[in-house]
């Protein structure tokens, strides 16, 4: 399939100098170079995390308004108050 690209002037240098160096043509550089995004960005999109999440109203009466600092006493009580691992 043909179609039109603008491309800025400085990038097309480069491409044209890049495909002479390697003795390739423009059209492979340019099939190469789409095909390596368009891939990317497909395994960027499978690998994102879907998290899961309980029903719940967020935290409990008790800790409502609590900073991480009592949440975090309350959840590891062996560890002193504000200490970071």
């Amino acid at each position: 399939m043909k179609t039109t690209m603008e491309l800025p002037d400085a990038l097309l240098e480069q491409a044209r100098e890049l495909a002479r160096q390697e003795g390739t043509s423009m059209r492979r550089l340019m099939e190469e170079g789409l095909q390596r995004v368009v891939d990317a960005r497909q395994r960027r999109q499978r690998s994102r995390l879907e998290f899961p999440t309980f029903g719940g109203s967020g935290l409990t009466a008790e800790f409502e308004g609590a900073g991480w600092v009592e949440i975090r006493a309350e959840i590891y009580p062996e560890s002193p108050a504000g200490e970071r691992s």
